[in-house]
C-alpha cells in the first residue's frame, strides 16, 4: 500500500468488509499493473486518498460465496475490473450505462462504497465484491494474461464495438503500448483493416505480429499527407496532447477520432473539418459489466490475451519506473503468490 504520494508501495495490512449474502470472496492470484495505478499512487491527477492500495485488473479464485449468490461457485476462476458498484438510478439502462453514472460509480480502489467505507484494490491477498460486479474467466484463457483484459481489454473493445469495427472498415491505432497492442489484436479479429500510427517504426515488426496491416511513423510529415481521408475510426491510446486537427484530417467522411488516453494538456480543434465532413471527436472509457463479459468471451473465441511480463510484488516500484518511461511490452502483471514471501 501507499501511505502518501511519495512513500512508494510498502507492505501493510487492510481490513476488508465482512461478506454479505450477495458477496463473493476472492483469493487474488494475479493483478495487472495499469498506468492508472502509477498515477493514483503518486497523486498525479490529484484526489488520491491514503492509505491507497492500487489494482483494478484482478483475477483470482472464489473462496466463499454468500447465501444469495447463484452465479458463482467456490473454486471458480473469476475477475474484477475497474468498478465494484455502480448506478442505481438509470432504470432499464442501468447495467449498460451504470459506469457512466459518476454519482454512484464505486471504483475498485481509491473510492468509497455506498456505506462510506474506503475501497482497496487488487495488490492484495483477497477481495470481497458484490456478485453483480464479478466476471467469469473463460476456460482456456490464462489467469495472468487475462488480468489486463479487465481494464485495457474492455477499454479497447468498447469503442471498437460501439463504432462497429469490422470487415470493410479501416481502423487506425495511435500508439502501440499497453492499450494499443490489444486494440490491434481485437480490430484484426473483428475483420477490420488495421493501421498502427506510432512516433517511429521501431515497433513495426511487433505491429505485424499482432495483426496490423500497415504501420506508419507520425514523426514523418508525409504520413499525414499520404493517409488523408483514410480512416473510419482512429483510436488514440496515448495520454499526450496531439495535433488534433492533423489526426482529424486522416478521417473519412463520418469518421470518428476517439480518445482513450487522457491528454497531458489542452489542445485546439478547428470545427470546419468536423462540420464539413460530419466527422466526430469523441472519447471512451471502460465498458459495462455485460460488455466486459462479452469481451472476455470474444477474446476466448479468438485467442486474444495481453502480451505480459509477470513480476513478483517486490518488483513493483521498478515496474512503475519502467512503466513511466514506456519500457514494457506490453503489460506488467503481478503474481500475487509473491505477496506471502
Amino acid at each position: 500500500m501507499a501511505s502518501s504520494a511519495t512513500s512508494g508501495l510498502q507492505p501493510g495490512t487492510i481490513e476488508r468488509r465482512e461478506p454479505g449474502a450477495d458477496d463473493v470472496v476472492i483469493d487474488i492470484t494475479h493483478c495487472g499493473v495499469c498506468h492508472t495505478d502509477l498515477s493514483q499512487t503518486r497523486n498525479e491527477w490529484g484526489g488520491s486518498v491514503y492509505p491507497l492500495v492500487p489494482g483494478h485488473e484482478i483475477v483470482g479464485v472464489v473462496r466463499a460465496v454468500g447465501a444469495a449468490v447463484r452465479e458463482f461457485r467456490v473454486g471458480e476462476r473469476v475477475g474484477v475490473g475497474t468498478f465494484v458498484d455502480g448506478g442505481h438510478s438509470l432504470g432499464v439502462c442501468a447495467r449498460e450505462h451504470e459506469h457512466r453514472d459518476h454519482k454512484h460509480f464505486v471504483p475498485t480502489y481509491n473510492g468509497k462504497d455506498h456505506e462510506g467505507r474506503p475501497t482497496y484494490g487488487g495488490y492484495a491477498q483477497s477481495i470481497v465484491v458484490k456478485q453483480g460486479y464479478v466476471l467469469h474467466i473463460p476456460d482456456g484463457v490464462p489467469s495472468d494474461a487475462a488480468a489486463p483484459l479487465l481494464c485495457a481489454g474492455i477499454t479497447m473493445y468498447s469503442p471498437l464495438r460501439h463504432w462497429k469495427a469490422g470487415p470493410g472498415k479501416k481502423v487506425a491505432v495511435v500508439g502501440l503500448g499497453g492499450l494499443g497492442h490489444i486494440a490491434v489484436k481485437m480490430a484484426h479479429a473483428m475483420g477490420a483493416e488495421v493501421t498502427v500510427l506510432s512516433q517511429s517504426l521501431s515497433k513495426q515488426a511487433d505491429g505485424a505480429r499482432l495483426g496490423a496491416d500497415h504501420f506508419h511513423a507520425t514523426s514523418d510529415p508525409e504520413t499525414f499527407k499520404k493517409l488523408a481521408d483514410t480512416f473510419d475510426l482512429i483510436l488514440v491510446t496515448v495520454g499526450a496532447t496531439l495535433d488534433w486537427n492533423a489526426y482529424i484530417g486522416l478521417l473519412r467522411m463520418d469518421g470518428a477520432l476517439v480518445l482513450l488516453g487522457i491528454p497531458s494538456g489542452p489542445g485546439s480543434v478547428d470545427a470546419f473539418p468536423l462540420i464539413a465532413s460530419r466527422k466526430t471527436l469523441s472519447g471512451s472509457g471502460v465498458g459495462s459489466i455485460p460488455e466486459c463479459q462479452e469481451m472476455l468471451a470474444f477474446c476466448a473465441k479468438h485467442g486474444i490475451v495481453s502480451d505480459i511480463e509477470t513480476i513478483p510484488i517486490q518488483q513493483i516500484e521498478s515496474a512503475f519506473e519502467r512503466l513511466a518511461r514506456g519500457d514494457v511490452r506490453y503489460r506488467f502483471v503481478i503474481d500475487m503468490a509473491s505477496l506471502g514471501k
